[in-house]
């Protein structure tokens, strides 16, 4: 679902990532004079904001997909962008005052092993931090999208519902996560970013090519379940003429490693 054309993913759920990234790196405490890493990097968006703090040099992403990290790369040169993954983090222990990993848990084989894994490149008394979209309520496009599915298609579409399917989609699920791997003063909270488009065309586009669930859902269907889902998700965000925005809320954990001694 995310090996295709990086820039397919800022299409789609990556115009929120800016706004995103920035805010998560306030809620990190990222400073400068600190190092730091980012955890399923894709095409880059939290790589630049830290980067806009820190200075290249002095930031680092590791992502399973060649295609994101080569993205990354082109978006943020001088950082020091990897393939690898989560589970098995190519870094050495300590390495970084904060490591962040944005919209990625939720995707990991195994994610307690990847909270073990940011926090084992995490200097004692470094940020943890990490977020996934509040996909029960707070998400708007990509809420609205399952709920026109559903009506549509209940019995292939409801079990695919982001709501159903991810393990962690709300503040206390997070929240327990990030306690699995002994992080001290865990705090969660809500950030809302915001998307604009230039009319539902633009809105639609990612869907059928694939990307993440949703389009992975879209792509599966003929043109004519293709022709009434895009109606039916129209209809449902009020069938908009011209530009128009979208709001998301996501969840946002941050804890820190003990400190040493």
């Amino acid at each position: 679902m995310f090996r295709g054309p990086a820039e397919v993913y800022d299409r789609f759920v990556g115009r929120y990532s800016p706004q995103l990234a920035a805010a998560m790196c306030e809620a990190a405490g990222v400073r400068p004079g600190q190092r730091a890493l980012d955890v399923g990097c894709g095409s880059g968006a939290l790589v630049t904001a830290l980067a806009e703090v820190l200075r290249a040099e002095n930031v680092a992403g590791v992502d399973p997909s060649e295609p994101f990290v080569e993205a990354s790369r082109a978006r943020v040169p001088g950082a020091r962008i990897v393939v690898g993954s989560a589970e098995s983090l190519p870094f050495e222990n300590g390495e970084f005052d904060a490591t962040l990993s944005q919209l990625v848990v939720n995707f990991l084989a195994d994610p307690e092993q990847g909270l073990r894994e940011m926090s084992r490149v995490t200097r004692g008394g470094g940020a943890v931090a990490g977020c996934v979209w509040d996909y029960g309520g707070g998400m708007t496009m990509l809420r609205t999208f399952w709920e026109a599915a559903a009506v549509l298609d209940p019995a292939r579409a409801e079990p695919q519902m982001e709501s159903f399917t991810m393990r962690f989609a709300t503040s206390a699920e997070l929240e327990a996560l990030w306690q699995t791997a002994g992080l001290a003063h865990v705090d969660v909270a809500p950030i809302v970013v915001e998307a604009a488009y230039n009319d539902f065309d633009d809105l639609w586009a990612p869907f059928p090519t694939g990307v993440g669930p949703a389009g992975a859902y879209a792509a599966s269907l003929d043109e004519e379940a293709q022709s009434a889902l895009r109606e039916e998700f129209a209809r449902r965000l009020g069938d908009p003429d011209g530009a128009f925005t979208l709001s998301a809320r996501a969840w946002c954990a941050v804890g820190r490693l003990p400190q040493p001694g």
